[in-house]
């Protein structure tokens, strides 16, 4: 059986059509045999026509899942299931947005019935999904419903954005600014802290993990007298995981937590809010940043970019995070077939 396991092709997600997804993907392929194989959940039509317009003959065929693997040194596998989009470069066209909802469903699917190893997903458009009245924030919470759904597994997902010398997890995610305060609690952090340490232990192997726990205010709150969050909020969570046997530290003020020196000091970064952990993140490997999410039944990766609509069909986007994130992925679902 892990025989089998092992030829299980990746998943990648069909994206917001009007952006860079599709040509990433086709990036993505053209720089095989350093890229794992995948099968791409989306309308084999819209790489085609994208391949034309960016001047690639990539050949592309319809597959399943269990035929993938074989072909891909030689073709684009795509699923025959896909509906089919406009996919107009920069051009979001609200007719296509089933299909994107469609192609990440399809996805946690086929990881459910044991045919793809792990999920990789393609940029959205966040805002056109909410106009077309998609009921979630992003990919983090769609896909824990998914897993419940299908895997009738409660989860609490958790991003994690993953560099070569850095990782950090932003406790509250996709919220206003001015409602962080509002949401963070000493529970949610302790819950992510709990999650993240857990799953840098089992999927990525790191045997004593290092938290450290970013403060909310600048100075960390200057001990209250620059705001009464982290002394009333974040140093209860840093106790109460040191008391469970994590080794957690904290709360840090966030403008000395990302130099050379101090990324030594921990394994990843609890960060209070989403700019906060992305800012640093971003600026250290722009291209080559990975988003995981933790506390699912199934292995996700993204790459950690948006949809780009301008450079969309114009062969100025580069693929170097999607095939880090393909690549990541492959990496954890080998750990996690080793550990089945």
């Amino acid at each position: 059986m892990k025989g089998a396991a092992s030829v299980k092709p990746l998943v990648l997600t069909l994206g917001e059509p009007a952006g860079i997804g599709p040509d990433i993907t086709i990036e993505a392929w053209l720089r095989r045999p350093s890229t794992p194989p995948f099968i791409f959940a989306g309308d084999a039509a819209l790489l085609a026509r994208r391949a034309r317009l960016l001047g690639h003959d990539v050949p592309i065929e319809i597959a399943d899942p269990a035929e993938a693997t074989g072909l891909f040194p030689n073709a684009l596998p795509c699923l025959d299931s896909s509906p089919p989009v406009e996919g107009v470069p920069g051009r979001i066209d609200s007719t296509d947005t089933p299909a994107v909802v469609q192609s990440i469903r399809n996805a946690v699917s086929l990881v459910h019935a044991g045919e793809a190893s792990a999920i990789v997903t393609n940029p959205i458009n966040k805002k056109a999904l909410s106009i077309a009245g998609f009921p979630f924030p992003g990919h983090t919470e769609f896909l824990a419903a998914l897993a419940l759904e299908m895997f009738a597994a409660p989860s609490t997902p958790v991003m994690m954005l993953a560099g070569p010398d850095l990782r950090v997890v932003p406790v509250t995610i996709h919220i206003p600014l001015k409602d962080v305060p509002l949401v963070l609690s000493t529970s949610l952090i302790v819950e992510t802290g709990r999650i993240v340490a857990r799953e840098l232990t089992t999927r990525f192997g790191v045997t004593h993990p290092r938290l450290a726990v970013c403060g909310l205010n600048p100075h960390a709150g200057e001990e209250g007298m620059l705001g009464a969050e982290d002394e009333a909020i974040v140093r209860p969570a840093v106790d109460a995981l040191r008391a469970e046997g994590i080794d957690a530290t904290g709360p840090h003020s966030a403008d000395t937590m990302f130099h050379a020196a101090a990324r030594k000091t921990y394994d990843a970064v609890l960060c209070m809010y989403h700019d906060q952990a992305l800012i640093p993140l971003k600026t250290l490997a722009f291209e080559e940043g990975v988003n995981v999410t933790l506390g699912l039944p199934f292995i996700r990766t993204s790459p950690d970019h948006g949809t780009a609509l301008a450079l969309a069909g114009t062969g100025g986007a580069r693929a170097t995070s999607l095939i880090e994130a393909l690549r990541l992925a492959a990496v954890l679902a080998r750990k996690d077939e080793r550990g089945a």
